[in-house]
């Protein structure tokens, strides 16, 4: 009996002195992925040193549709006048020098009578003053009376000049009339319309608060404005190629950069820049916002392959190569990343978590993440 318990208590005695499994090859620790050379070929990863890569060759901004200024009318009555027809609607295309409204205008047919009365009172003049001249010489009337009649002559023609300029700035002819046309300077189509029959417009000459009454525009070429921030202006260039998406519209638009403005505005510190954008098909409409995407100067920076990154509840995270686990197997760790994502491209710049030339993992990161 004593001898059976002695051989228990040494069997016992030399089980908990030989060293257990688990103390001679420890097990990854947690954020940490061990894999054999095998496992690793199986689960395809492939790993790439970090280092600085040209990224950020796209600047991304908002943009804000407009019409190209060479391309819009908007048009004003240069006189008072009640709204007696009107011949262009809304959709309409119309030409240069086509019809839009027609007016009855009291200051234009005061304008065109007081440009008659002048041209009279010039011939009058003219015919006095050539009188004049006949009668000195025959020696019946003095110098004094052909040069009155001379000065008068010459009032009479600044009269005239200074009447016709009048009528002209009415875009009228010289006939006494009181219908004034509202005529479109542009080939176009029509945008925008606010007047009705019968409504009493003001005109720009009388001093007043003139409202607009027709917008004329050709949509085949629209500007696109954007603004670039203080830090990106000498990546941004005049001439530089920029691509456009609005909001509800599944194609985008292609141009180019034609003004760079050379102040900033004081609250903001950005520049605003100008694209030229074809649109032919009329899909753009002034006042439609979108992302302007400017092709800009690549930049140097610290970045890792796109495909390395893995999201964990909004974190960024890649792995690590470490080297060799005390079992021979190779070690993998996941660290937090802070990376600009939102830039295109193959490459992703880190600007917090990583060193230059650490081995990343780029392929097979999702089968080492199933292992934790």
């Amino acid at each position: 009996m004593g001898r059976r318990v002695l051989c228990g208590l040494a069997v016992l005695f030399a089980a908990s002195c030989t060293p257990s499994r688990a103390a001679v090859q420890p097990g990854p620790p947690p954020g940490e992925a061990w894999m054999t050379a095998d496992e690793i070929a199986r689960a395809g990863v492939v790993l790439s040193p970090t280092s600085e890569q040209d990224v950020d060759d796209v600047l991304i901004t908002s943009g804000r549709v407009a019409f190209d200024e060479a391309r819009v009318a908007h048009m004003l009555s240069a006189v008072n006048g009640r709204v007696v027809r009107i011949d262009g609607n809304l959709g309409d295309h119309v030409r240069k020098g086509q019809v839009l409204a027609l007016l009855s205008s009291p200051d234009l047919g005061a304008a065109t009578a007081d440009l008659s009365k002048a041209r009279a009172d010039l011939i009058a003049s003219e015919h006095a003053y050539q009188r004049q001249k006949e009668l000195r010489e025959s020696g019946a009337t003095s110098d004094a009376m052909v040069e009155q009649a001379q000065d008068a002559f010459r009032n009479a023609r600044a009269e005239v000049e200074r009447a016709r300029q009048k009528v002209s700035l009415f875009h009228a002819g010289s006939t006494v009339t009181q219908s004034y046309p509202l005529t479109s300077p542009i080939d176009g189509d029509v945008l925008a319309r606010n007047i009705t029959p019968g409504v009493e417009v003001q005109g720009t000459y009388s001093g007043g608060n003139t409202p607009e009454l027709f917008t004329v525009g050709n949509l085949d070429d629209v500007w696109v404005f954007a603004d670039v921030y203080e830090t990106d202006l000498a990546r941004v260039r005049a001439g530089a190629r920029v691509q456009v998406s609005v909001t509800g519209v599944a194609q985008s638009f292609e141009g180019t950069i034609d003004y760079l403005s050379d102040m900033l505005d004081p609250v903001t510190r950005t520049a605003r820049l100008r694209c030229t954008i074809p649109n032919p098909a009329g899909v753009l409409k002034p006042e439609m916002y979108g992302v302007v995407r400017v092709s800009v100067a690549p930049m140097r920076a610290l970045a890792v392959a796109r495909t390395a990154i893995l999201h964990l509840g909004g974190q960024a995270l890649v792995f690590v190569d470490r080297g060799a686990a005390p079992d021979g197997r190779q070690r993998f760790e996941r660290l937090p990343v802070i990376a600009d994502e939102g830039e295109p491209g193959p490459f992703v710049p880190v600007t917090h978590g990583l060193e230059h030339g650490q081995s990343v993992v780029v392929k097979g990161a999702d089968a080492l993440s199933a292992r934790l």
